[in-house]
């Protein structure tokens, strides 16, 4: 194996055994990176996502009850697991970093939910607090949903899409003309 064709995340190691060697590769222990995820995670999608819809509903918003109660739920609970699956499982695990900008991952991560959509991070976030919207037939908090779209949309025109470009080059752009940005494209 050339050291072009190594994974990023892996440590060579050499053992050896006699006048042959063997060699091995290690993945590096992900628990940094998933401490570090979990921290970004408490702090910007925690209040993007939790603190400032419960502020935007104080006083003003009306529970919906019955079976619209658990679908707005069900919404909240979906964008939860997409952002949990990748940020925890896509970015940590198998990319080696955060999805914040300070600590990005080492590889560019184009499996599991990133094979339908750039950023499904961004979409569970905006299902988390969609649904809150509905939930507290808030429109306040729907009004902030609108905002987090156009920040987060032109974040990702603005700076992440070419500081990928910058990091990964050919292989992100390839991977930006067969997966669209925002609306999901599911192939089986």
């Amino acid at each position: 194996m050339s050291s072009s064709d190594e994974h990023p995340l892996q440590l060579k190691m050499r053992l050896t055994s006699g006048p042959s060697g063997t060699t091995i590769f290690i993945v590096r222990p992900a628990v940094p990176a998933i401490a570090k995820t979990l921290v970004f995670t408490v702090l910007v999608p925690g209040t993007v996502a939790g603190y400032v819809p419960w502020r935007l509903r104080q006083g003003v918003a009306t529970q919906v009850t019955g079976a619209e109660e658990w679908a707005a739920i069900s919404v909240i609970a979906i964008g939860i697991a997409i952002y949990l699956y990748t940020a925890f499982w896509g970015f940590a695990l198998i990319g080696g970093g955060t999805p914040a900008p300070i600590a990005p991952t080492k590889v560019l991560v184009v499996k599991g939910l990133h094979r339908f959509v750039r950023n499904p991070m961004y979409i569970g976030v905006g299902l988390i607090i969609g649904g809150q919207a509905w939930l507290f037939h808030s429109p306040h908090i729907a009004i902030y949903l609108a905002c987090f779209w156009l920040a987060t949309h032109l974040f990702v025109l603005l700076y992440e899409e070419p500081v990928l470009h910058k990091q990964f080059g050919e292989e992100y752009d390839r991977y930006r003309a067969t997966v669209p940005r925002w609306i999901p494209k599911f192939r089986l």
